[in-house]
């Protein structure tokens, strides 16, 4: 099974950037989609960034411009460059991955990362 740990997060003031990334573990031969969601206090989890295999992307409006997600399919890693941060982008931001293969077959469904989190203050 895929396991994946994201890092990058922390405190920055609005304004601000912080790279966000994603490693993955387990036997992957290639994954379908790669992406990331965050959940602020009290919110539903919300679609911000996701990238195909192929290296399409699809931003949340409120991140379009702001964030850019990226992967490394040799790596089968993830990223998200986010700049000008702002105070309502702070929540737990948690990779996404949409399918995979492993050394037996394809793994269909979502798989989840344990969340780093991001505060903007000022």
């Amino acid at each position: 099974q895929v396991r994946l740990v994201e890092s990058g997060g922390g405190l920055v003031q609005p304004g601000g950037s912080l790279r966000l990334s994603c490693t993955t573990s387990g036997r992957i031969f290639s994954i379908n989609i790669m992406g990331w969601y965050r959940q602020a206090p009290g919110k539903d989890r919300e679609l911000v960034a996701t990238v195909t295999s192929d290296g399409r992307t699809n931003y949340a409006d409120s991140v379009k411009d702001r964030f850019t997600a990226s992967r490394n399919n040799a790596e089968n890693t993830v990223y998200m460059q986010m700049n000008n941060l702002k105070p309502e982008d702070k929540a737990v931001y948690y990779c996404n991955v949409e399918g995979y293969y492993d050394d037996t077959h394809y793994h269909n469904g979502d798989n989840w990362g344990q969340g780093t989190q991001v505060t903007v203050y000022s």
